[in-house]
């Protein structure tokens, strides 16, 4: 919820820079496991309650879209923070995963982060969040039937698995966190503000390419 994601989100972007020779172990990102992914891959911890992460959901989106080939951006809900019960948040996580199995992830995560920081309606049921999601073209039968669907179930599992996982082992202690190939956290406050999206860019480029 940091005041300065709001700032780099609204930043100019500056003229490219040769950043990658001073990005530093221990400053700008921290090595959090010995092994990489199987697959390339940037994943973002976020929670849809948390201010900093509905800031950040621009960047995050176009992150995504500006990737190398091959590399996939992932998003894995957390619920520590206790703004909704735990019940909404599940429900919350498993809409964003069926929404993105459609096709409609970044519409419907941004449907979700509107209602709740920007038109401040919060979701008091299942119901809630399945109306908002049928507004995006989904199909109401296909979105009950993957709401219940063990694919979409698991997934939500192993997104409370994995930050079960990293939060024991201190490597995820807030949101939004970015963490490349499972191996390397970036450190967002070590990132300019004045050319946030642009270094962060650079850095994920820069961790994509160690070993």
């Amino acid at each position: 919820m940091k005041k300065w994601f709001v700032a780099a989100a609204a930043a100019v972007l500056l003229p490219l820079s040769a950043m990658a020779s001073n990005f530093q172990a221990g400053k700008h990102y921290e090595v959090i496991a010995e092994q990489k992914t199987a697959s390339p891959e940037v994943k973002e911890y976020f929670s849809f309650y948390c201010g900093g992460c509905y800031a950040f959901e621009p960047i995050a989106q176009s992150l995504a879209q500006n990737l190398p080939q091959g590399v996939e951006f992932k998003k894995s809900h957390v619920d520590f923070i206790r703004a909704a019960a735990p019940e909404i948040q599940n429900a919350l996580a498993r809409a964003y995963v069926v929404a993105k199995n459609l096709g409609k992830g970044d519409q419907v995560s941004t449907a979700i982060f509107n209602q709740i920081h920007q038109s401040r309606v919060p979701f008091r049921s299942e119901n809630d969040i399945r109306s908002l999601v049928l507004i995006h073209d989904i199909d109401g039968e296909t979105y009950d039937k993957a709401m219940r669907s063990f694919g979409v179930r698991g997934a939500v599992n192993q997104m409370m698995k994995e930050q079960q996982e990293l939060s024991e082992r201190k490597a995820l202690t807030g949101v939004p966190t970015l963490i490349v190939n499972g191996k390397y956290k970036i450190n967002n406050e070590s990132l300019s503000q004045r050319a946030y999206q642009q270094e962060m860019q650079q850095l994920i480029e820069y961790l994509l390419s160690k070993e």
